[in-house]
């Protein structure tokens, strides 16, 4: 069996078997193209006999790997090609599995993006507007950054709403999430109200003919289901115009959504639940913007810290 053909194998499953969301797939089969190439260049036997392929073949792809790209990607790299052989050797498709051995690179995650209280309701609540924007879609574009914050979705969570999956009248929205998993969400009274001011004029985003995508609760061009893009441009104006962060993209506001919430007492696990982390540690990332921003405030507040500081 050639690379190619056990590769074609591996991501049909993570596919089909594993449901993988389409991000996660894309990205598979980039490193895995990758590495196909490189063993093409560097070694046609083992292209052409994936059994031929053994653990120096895959550090020494890692190497040249690294040095184009950043540690994050290569522990993705290794991540995925463990992944592949590991469910090959699993399909007695090897006798043997060459991944094994291999080890990730240790990442140092940065601290995630977080707007201040009064920074985040400004952003939420005074949407930037082109002098050429509808109505209709500076009210949408409201509604979307009020779920963003208010509820911490994902920006996939958010473009794949549909309008079965609300019920304002109990403030809750179903979500479907990573993996495939869903989950309810609370929606707050401001992001409610938001919703409701947007759906009144809904269907003044409709495309010719007065067509709209009839499940989508977010629309866009055309009246068709919003794109990614369009959500990532709103919030990064709004930002910039708003607030003075050109930086900001739609996971700045479900970090914003986390870390306030912890702020303001609630407890690791319910913010987990709110967010859908298949794991605590990955919420518990939020303790430690909190603990920076205090040490900021202490520093910056307390007198001890003040006269510790000075020459």
């Amino acid at each position: 069996m050639t690379f190619d053909e056990a590769v074609s194998r591996f991501l049909e499953a993570l596919r089909s078997e594993r449901r993988a969301s389409a991000h996660t797939q894309d990205a598979y089969a980039r490193d895995l193209r990758s590495l196909g190439s490189w063993l093409r260049d560097h070694d046609e036997d083992a292209a052409e006999a994936i059994e031929t392929v053994d653990v120096a073949h895959l550090r020494k792809w890692l190497v040249d790997h690294a040095r184009v790209h950043a540690s994050a990607s290569v522990a993705r790299a290794v991540a995925t090609v463990r992944s592949c052989f590991r469910w090959l050797r699993r399909r007695q498709l090897l006798a043997r599995d060459p991944a094994e051995p291999l080890k990730a690179p240790r990442v140092r995650r940065p601290l995630p993006t977080v707007l201040s209280v009064d920074a985040a309701k400004i952003v939420v609540e005074e949407p930037h507007a082109r002098e050429s924007a509808k109505p209709a879609a500076v009210a949408r574009d409201r509604a979307m950054l009020e779920v963003l914050y208010g509820s911490g979705l994902r920006l996939s969570e958010l473009v794949g709403l549909d309008l079965p999956a609300l019920d304002l009248a109990r403030a809750r929205a179903e979500v479907l999430g990573k993996g495939g998993k869903t989950r309810i969400v609370p929606l707050g009274p401001l992001a409610v109200e938001a919703l409701r001011a947007y759906f009144s004029v809904r269907h003044e985003l409709a495309g010719p003919g007065g067509w709209v995508d009839g499940k989508a609760v977010f629309l866009g061009k055309a009246g068709r289901r919003i794109a990614h893009r369009t959500v990532q441009r709103v919030v990064q104006r709004t930002g910039s115009e708003r607030a003075g962060r050109a930086d900001l993209h739609p996971h700045a506001l479900r970090h914003s959504c986390a870390t306030h919430m912890l702020e303001g007492g609630a407890d690791l696990r319910a913010i987990q639940e709110l967010l859908g982390h298949a794991s605590l540690s990955t919420t518990q990332r939020y303790t430690h913007v909190s603990m920076t921003q205090l040490l900021k405030a202490y520093d910056g507040a307390h007198p001890l810290a003040k006269k510790r500081s000075s020459p």
